[in-house]
């Protein structure tokens, strides 16, 4: 009787809050709780939508990446030599705050975003609280050396981890705001990492390891004070999410197989055939309306350079020899006008055209035989340099939209490079003059010609 009067009462209310017209409304589940107490509420998400779960699969990935490259960071660095090996440019420096200052300057301009200012500066002070605990107990007890030599606080990457806590911060205060918010803070504490690596100052799994230290120690630093708050932020209940402005803006991630059109070391005849390698790299665009924009795209393409086979006169048996020349890699990056056109709400075509520079990979040249009394029956002779050359591109690509933010799309590209190559050969040859005027002064002109033909994960903002 008494639980039939309580569903009664129940009921009643029930019917007397939706006359009143009130924004708020009962749970029905916890009304029928209160009849039976063996009523089932509560439903549990899939383990892989889980919040916690959510938050730390990109930590997860990072750390996971440091460790796998731990013990290929010796062969990292030899890459960075052979591209940029005197680059220096204290970037990083400075770059690493950029996020949190521009959480800062929306602030004080009046944009709203997930908090208040004042609590905004509470969770990114126990983020920062939090960091610095993590890298400096690391860096201290794990004394790695770093690759130029100069201390042994090299792992994890202090200068990543601030970063990439001043990216993760940017994200939590304005990422719902506009997803742009989000790509910019990322994207500029990805370059500081990578400036961290060019300026010699960290190991790869350095800057991998502090990046996801500062992912997740932005997220612990939200979850304590949203615990002291007891919400997810001041704004939420008002804040309304800035919609696109329905351009093609995009930003993606692209990897491909790059075709030669041309022999790249035909004048110094290290090979007689067109080179097949890969290409990935990133490529983004803004666009100020729904045609006409201006992008960018940063690429790194690879080429394995097949040996070639070398006689000797015939009245001399030296065995059978081959020349290999390690592979021929361009970094390069350009800038220019796209266009775009929508044949419907799922398919779009875009077209662009580029300019600015490559960095091509200087290497060795070695001679290999059976007779050759060295490591793997090689013996270095000669090492060559490119010089930094203009790169022009253009490209067309079509893309399939899974919804208005992500889409999957087709490219090709066709690049073309004008290299310079200088030879210089080993110091068995510089004791000979005459060998050494004229094979250290040796420079050749290649024309590096080549298709890229690939795929984009393409994120729209």
């Amino acid at each position: 009787m008494k639980k039939l009067a309580l569903a009664a009462g129940i009921l009643l209310h029930l019917y007397s809050y939706k006359a009143q017209d009130t924004v708020q409304s009962r749970n029905l589940k916890e009304d029928l709780a209160l009849i039976n107490p063996n009523f089932q509420t509560k439903e549990h998400d899939p383990f892989f939508k889980k919040d916690w779960v959510k938050k730390s699969v990109a930590p997860t990935i990072l750390f996971a990446a440091a460790a796998a490259t731990w013990g290929e960071k010796e062969n990292i660095r030899e890459v960075r030599n052979r591209y940029l090996p005197n680059f220096k440019m204290k970037y990083d420096d400075y770059l690493q705050y950029a996020p949190a200052v521009t959480v800062y300057g929306l602030k004080l301009a009046g944009v709203k975003g997930r908090n208040n200012l004042g609590r905004a500066t509470l969770s990114y002070a126990t983020s920062l609280a939090i960091m610095g605990i993590l890298v400096n107990s690391i860096k201290y007890t794990s004394k790695v050396e770093r690759p130029d030599g100069s201390k042994n606080n090299s792992f994890p990457s202090g200068h990543a981890a601030m970063a990439f806590t001043n990216a993760s911060f940017l994200h939590k205060e304005y990422g719902m705001v506009n997803p742009a918010y989000s790509i910019a803070g990322y994207g500029s504490a990805t370059l500081t990492g990578l400036g961290r690596n060019l300026n010699n100052r960290h190991w790869v799994p350095d800057i991998l390891a502090g990046a996801g230290i500062g992912i997740i120690s932005t997220e612990l630093g939200y979850f304590f004070i949203d615990k002291i708050y007891k919400n997810k932020g001041d704004n939420l209940s008002i804040l309304s999410k800035i919609e696109g402005n329905d351009y093609p803006s995009f930003l993606s991630l692209k990897m491909g197989t790059a075709l030669g059109t041309t022999n790249f070391l035909k004048e110094s005849e290290l090979d007689d055939k067109k080179q097949i390698g890969f290409e990935g790299g990133l490529e983004g665009a803004y666009f100020f309306s729904k045609k006409w924009g201006i992008g960018a795209d940063v690429s790194f393409s690879s080429f394995p350079i097949k040996a070639q086979r070398i006689t000797f006169d015939d009245d001399q048996d030296f065995g059978e020899h081959t020349i290999k020349t390690q592979s021929m890699g361009f970094l390069g990056a350009g800038i220019g006008p796209y266009f775009s056109h929508e044949f419907s709400d799922k398919w779009q075509l875009t077209l662009k055209a580029t300019a600015g520079y490559s960095a091509t990979a200087s290497g060795k040249v070695f001679v290999k035989g059976d007779g050759i009394d060295a490591p793997n029956h090689e013996l270095q002779i000669a090492r060559y340099k490119p010089r930094p050359a203009f790169r022009w591109n253009t490209g067309a690509s079509m893309t399939y939209k899974f919804n208005p933010g992500l889409g999957l799309t087709f490219y090709t590209d066709y690049n073309q490079i004008n290299s310079t190559i200088r030879y210089s050969f080993s110091d068995d040859i510089k004791e000979s003059a005459e060998l050494d005027q004229e094979l250290n002064h040796l420079i050749a002109k290649e024309k590096i010609n080549y298709i890229t033909l690939g795929l984009r994960l393409t994120a729209y903002f």
